[in-house]
């Protein structure tokens, strides 16, 4: 990280680790030392990329509705440029149901070829902050590496939006995909849905939601480090060393809160907004889900992927110690992001050559 300036962290976490590096240090008082006891359990590879994540979030503060503007307006300003040899295009595609049409970005599309696997991609950013354009040199990389078609979707971020608009709209872009197979030259039967942070949250409610309507079949999800229970960080405690990078519990309560419109945590939480709430997991498709161990993700992710594997779906899941939230996009040269995104292209490439 020797180097490294602020617009170099944000330009590379900003679509990734949902807010808290972000944070405008404009006039902050004296910044506080990260905490020696939280660096202790992150792996020593990844200590200088957390260091200067928490002594961004240190100056940054809490997250509040006013913030949000600016800080969705330095994520934007951080994002990489797209990259010129693979081909991006932008839909505007019906929603229904009395709501606004939303946008799609489709990445790596060739139509008239032979027909390819594609992945329906939801972006990450805590339900609050990020968007489908920030994320596209990404999902260039991403399409170029596996030869896939990649479509993302721009759906609409909390509190402006509750969970039932962003689902609509995630779904509207899954439901587009199948539909526009043959012009996209994509193969119906070869599409996942996938996703980052909230965006793999999105993912697997997509994958729930596929299932339930029978509209369109699912061959995979592929979840990293998924955002899935609104209880985690406020009702569910976690040791204080788990989420003490980045991503942390009042952040992950804050997101919640806007992404549901009422007090996470609650019985009265509906269980269509929360994928760790849904009581039956049977029938979903095969998965594949990565998470680093100080994770605040950590222990939420190892219990779905326990319910996944109790349900008779076949899942994958890794666990990278010392791992914290995002870690394999703001420090990709480490050995553990490198493992990291070994294993999630492996599982992706599996998938596609199996059909699931």
């Amino acid at each position: 990280m020797t180097g490294w300036t602020r617009r170099d962290m944000l330009r590379t976490s900003s679509a990734v680790v949902a807010g808290t590096m972000l944070a405008d240090v404009a006039g902050a008082a004296a910044t506080p030392q990260p905490s020696s006891e939280a660096l202790a359990h992150v792996a020593p590879e990844l200590r200088p990329a957390a260091r200067q994540i928490m002594l961004l979030s240190a100056q940054g503060g809490p997250f509040t509705d006013a913030k949000l503007p600016k800080l969705r307006a330095m994520g934007a300003a951080g994002a990489q440029p797209p990259l010129a040899d693979i081909p991006v295009q932008t839909r505007q595609i019906v929603v229904g149901r009395g709501r606004p049409d939303v946008t799609v970005y489709v990445v790596n599309a060739r139509p008239g070829g032979p027909a390819r696997p594609a992945i329906l991609h939801t972006h990450g950013g805590g339900f609050i902050v990020g968007s489908a354009k920030q994320e596209l040199a990404y999902l260039q990389q991403l399409a170029k590496d596996i030869d896939c078609v990649i479509v993302t979707v721009a759906y609409r971020l909390a509190p402006e939006t509750r969970y039932s608009g962003s689902i609509e709209e995630n779904y509207a872009g899954l439901r587009w995909l199948h539909a526009q197979a043959a012009i996209l030259g994509v193969d119906r039967t070869l599409i996942a849905v996938m996703g980052e942070s909230a965006g793999g949250g999105h993912a697997a409610l997509l994958a729930i939601v596929a299932r339930d309507r029978g509209e369109v079949p699912v061959a995979f999800q592929s979840l990293i480090y998924p955002m899935l229970d609104d209880r985690t960080g406020g009702a569910v405690r976690l040791p204080p060393f788990i989420g003490a990078v980045g991503w942390d519990g009042p952040a992950n309560q804050y997101g919640w809160r806007s992404f549901l419109g009422m007090a996470p945590g609650t019985a009265q939480v509906p269980s269509a907004a929360v994928p760790a709430r849904v009581a039956d997991l049977r029938r979903l498709p095969p998965a594949f889900i990565a998470v680093g161990g100080v994770d605040l993700f950590a222990l939420e992710d190892m219990t779905y992927a326990r319910r996944l594997t109790e349900s008779g779906v076949a899942t994958e899941f890794l666990l990278v110690p010392g791992a914290f939230h995002g870690f394999d996009r703001v420090a990709p040269e480490t050995p553990q992001a490198q493992q990291f995104t070994h294993a999630k292209l492996a599982a992706l490439r599996r998938a596609f050559a199996t059909g699931g």
